[in-house]
């Protein structure tokens, strides 16, 4: 294994081989999140799909790497990875913070003319155009922990453990330091298609906000609007799963 092989197994990470697929699905994750979140849709899809999930720095076996605190950084690293792949039909999915960096991503594959994702499936997001002065990684830690509370996108246990929190909690802040500054330039869209997901009770985005996606779009745009907060995807697996599916052709 060369010292190329060795870095994207850091950032590429595969739950289940998938060596006939001849479709891809990219999953980037949210802010504080690890690759592993999604495992299930690995399970559910491969190996009929290559499910390539992200694993950004500051987490888990990555926790002694430095966050990266910039997404426009982040997307460049992530370009980086992907173009070591074999170029496959692919769907990105990103919820959150992931739904700004898939974005990214395929505008800038799309700016190369390489490996352009055919759609992007933005989740719990609002449009990148829409702006909330928002400053959660300047809080102190209980400041943080009382905003994972509200948005139910930390297991509780892990929220009672005080060593396991506070082994996440320099992600978490360096992830919400990264899209909280971040400022997508004015009119930039992607050819490809946009289907955005949303919960119809997130305190984070609107539906007005989720459907400014739309102008970040040249192609196809829908929008899909589910019962539930911020990680409505936990409680609607199967829907969202379904979506992916419809994206990749396999349903």
């Amino acid at each position: 294994m060369n010292r190329t092989d060795r870095t994207s197994a850091l950032w590429l990470r595969r739950f289940h081989p998938a060596p006939d697929s001849t479709v891809r699905l990219v999953c980037f994750p949210h802010a504080g999140g690890s690759a592993s979140f999604f495992h299930p849709v690995s399970v559910r899809f491969s190996p009929a799909v290559d499910v390539v999930s992200l694993q950004y720095p500051g987490r888990q076996d990555r926790r002694k790497e430095p966050c990266v605190q910039d997404i426009d950084t982040l997307a460049d690293l992530i370009v980086d990875e992907l173009l070591t792949l074999d170029e496959q039909p692919t769907v990105f999915f990103g919820h959150s913070m992931g739904a700004v960096l898939a974005f990214e991503t395929a505008w800038r594959l799309e700016q190369k003319g390489v490996h352009e994702p055919r759609s992007v499936i933005a989740s719990g997001r609002r449009g990148p155009s829409t702006v909330r002065a928002e400053t959660v990684h300047r809080r102190d830690d209980d400041g943080i922990i009382a905003e994972l509370r509200l948005l139910n996108g930390t297991d509780a246990d892990v929220l009672g453990d005080e060593e396991i929190l506070r082994m996440a909690l320099p992600a978490i802040r360096g992830d919400y330091e990264a899209i909280e500054k971040y400022d997508c330039p004015p009119g930039r869209t992607v050819r490809c298609p946009i289907t955005a997901l949303t919960g119809d009770a997130d305190p984070r985005t609107s539906l007005a906000e989720a459907r400014a996606w739309q102008e970040h779009t040249e192609g196809a745009f829908r929008m899909e609007v589910y019962a539930g907060g911020h990680f409505f995807l936990t409680d609607h697996i199967r829907a969202v799963g379904d979506e992916m599916a419809r994206e990749l052709g396999t349903l």
